[in-house]
């Protein structure tokens, strides 16, 4: 029961970066919280933290614990899950990271929430790359499969990047027929935060020098009011611009030079047992985000 202890309070430090605040979570002492985390340090004849009056980070030794103690306490809390009332309603906080598509996911979240007002949502939103286990994250949205033996995932559905400019900016400029055209267009590209770079337009043939960047952002959804506006050519998932298509507040150009297949997949580590919260959540998204392409 020391060792279940110790690994609390060294996961609670670890995650808070503060001895204080692990303890007020835990509702005990500083004091106690330190000791328990100096007794695992002297039983594994490790250091786990660094530690200084302005800070408390985790050794190299503390990065590899952590991670198997967050197996262990989820383990727990499966098996404690599993033995309690199977009828009883989802309930607890859920950590999840989403895209930065907010136009087609809230919908869904919103339903979700009316749904199960007892699960708690802890969203964060981002294109980044995170270690789901590592950051603690139960699931996350994301396109691509997953490299990660330690994650399973389910597909969500599928979509297609186009590329779309006002009526007006077209009538002014001129429709582009062929991929070098978009040389003399304002474009509006999109830069991936993560690392900076642009992301490539899925375009046929010959390589195209570097297109001009009229706007450059690093969330798509910002990119769609100014291409509305008239403002210039941009790179766009289809779902996104659907009804701007529908309405006539867009169109599609150089739609026989584009070719481009991505999917939206949930992810989540790999475990014997699914919290009723995570299960729930995940066949949730997989019958309402994208109803039409099913699975």
């Amino acid at each position: 029961m020391d060792s279940l202890n110790g690994i609390l309070a060294f996961v609670q430090v670890a995650e808070t970066r503060s001895f204080s605040d692990a303890a007020r979570q835990l509702g005990v002492s500083s004091s106690a919280v330190g000791k328990s985390v100096a007794r695992m340090e002297q039983r594994l004849a490790v250091r786990l933290f660094h530690r200084s009056t302005r800070s408390v980070t985790l050794t190299a030794e503390g990065a590899l614990f952590l991670e198997r103690c967050r197996r262990i306490l989820a383990e727990i809390a499966a098996a404690e899950l599993e033995l309690a009332d199977s009828r009883a309603a989802p309930r607890g906080k859920l950590r999840i990271s989403l895209p930065l598509v907010s136009g087609l996911l809230m919908p869904v979240l919103t339903d979700f929430m009316h749904q199960y007002p007892d699960i708690e949502l802890d969203v964060d939103f981002s294109d980044r790359m995170v270690d789901i286990v590592e950051e603690g994250f139960d699931a996350v949205v994301r396109t691509g499969e997953p490299a990660d033996s330690r994650l399973v995932s389910r597909r969500l559905g599928g979509f297609q990047l186009v590329l779309v400019a006002s009526p007006d900016y077209l009538s002014r400029r001129g429709v582009p027929e062929k991929p070098a055209d978009l040389l003399n267009h304002a474009c509006l590209q999109h830069k991936f935060p993560s690392t900076g770079r642009f992301e490539r337009w899925p375009l046929l043939g010959e390589a195209l020098p570097e297109l001009s960047a009229t706007m450059i952002c690093n969330t798509t959804e910002a990119l769609l009011p100014v291409a509305q506006a008239g403002l210039g050519i941009a790179c766009l998932p289809d779902f996104m611009v659907k009804a701007a298509l529908q309405r006539g507040e867009l169109q599609k150009v150089l739609e026989e030079f584009v070719e481009h297949q991505g999917a939206f997949r949930v992810i989540w580590p790999s475990s014997k047992y699914l919290a009723p919260k995570l299960r729930v959540f995940i066949d949730f998204l997989g019958e309402r985000l994208f109803p039409v392409s099913g699975q």
